[in-house]
């Protein structure tokens, strides 16, 4: 029987919606709004010409880096994902069932209009993609945030290793991760960290992307961004992701 890609339901992409452009709860900030707003601080050294959102899901944190930045490509792996962020650009307004107890759910609408993205939003370009394997097109960077993506993808290294070619001198790379990694996601042998060595030490993955990036990148700083992801009207996900920040030599 084939797998199904959970990135690809409907069931995700209106959670994600939710997650992204719905309500806050218990007191934590809109985790895409977040990221940016905290990107957006970071790179002030820089030009702040172009953005490279990865993992930019339904697209919150594209149009808030726009904000700030000429042109930003918001790109993810999941193309429903993609193709929600994209009628969000187009029409301003996406329809979403909201899961609430049981088969009951509750049919929620978002604007962007609502959060000012409208203007914003014309600078925007929203594609499909692989990260580990992004086409040349996508480089000259002043800023590249890749959100919660590391402990996602399928060779976590060779994405880390290469970033550097796709950022500009002095540009800045955020990465934001909770470290949950599964080999489901990523084989056992890619983990960048969360396990013990051959020498019976435990490493840790910001020691592992410490390892990976110094040769091109400067650690600048490190903080807990918390997130909660609204399941059921009684069910949440409160998660605490690890922010790097990283400036290319």
């Amino acid at each position: 029987m084939k797998e199904t890609n959970i990135y690809e339901t409907d069931e995700l992409v209106s959670q994600y919606c939710d997650f992204q452009y719905g309500d806050e709860y218990f007191g934590v900030m809109n985790f895409a709004k977040a990221c940016a707003q905290k990107a957006i601080e970071y790179s002030k050294s820089t030009r702040q010409k172009r953005a490279l959102d990865l993992g930019c899901a339904t697209g919150r944190a594209s149009f808030e880096l726009a904000r700030s930045f000429d042109h930003v490509d918001g790109i993810d792996y999941s193309q429903a994902f993609i193709d929600a962020a994209a009628e969000l650009q187009k029409n301003g307004r996406i329809g979403y069932a909201q899961n609430d107890e049981g088969a009951i759910k509750k049919r929620k609408k978002v604007s962007i209009n609502d959060s000012g993205f409208w203007e914003a939003g014309s600078k925007v370009h929203f594609s499909q993609g692989d990260a580990c394997a992004l086409v040349p097109e996508f480089t000259q960077y002043d800023l590249i945030m890749a959100t919660n993506l590391i402990d996602r993808l399928y060779q976590p290294q060779l994405f880390l290793k290469n970033i550097h070619e796709r950022i500009n001198e002095k540009g800045i790379l955020v990465l934001t991760s909770p470290y949950t990694w599964k080999e489901e996601y990523t084989a056992k042998e890619f983990w960048v960290g969360g396990y013990v060595d051959e020498n019976g030490r435990e490493v840790s993955t910001l020691e592992g992307l410490t390892k990976l990036l110094e040769a091109n990148f400067e650690l600048i700083a490190t903080q807990n961004v918390p997130f909660v992801i609204r399941e059921t009207a009684r069910k949440f996900q409160h998660t605490i992701s690890q922010m790097s920040v990283w400036k290319k030599r």
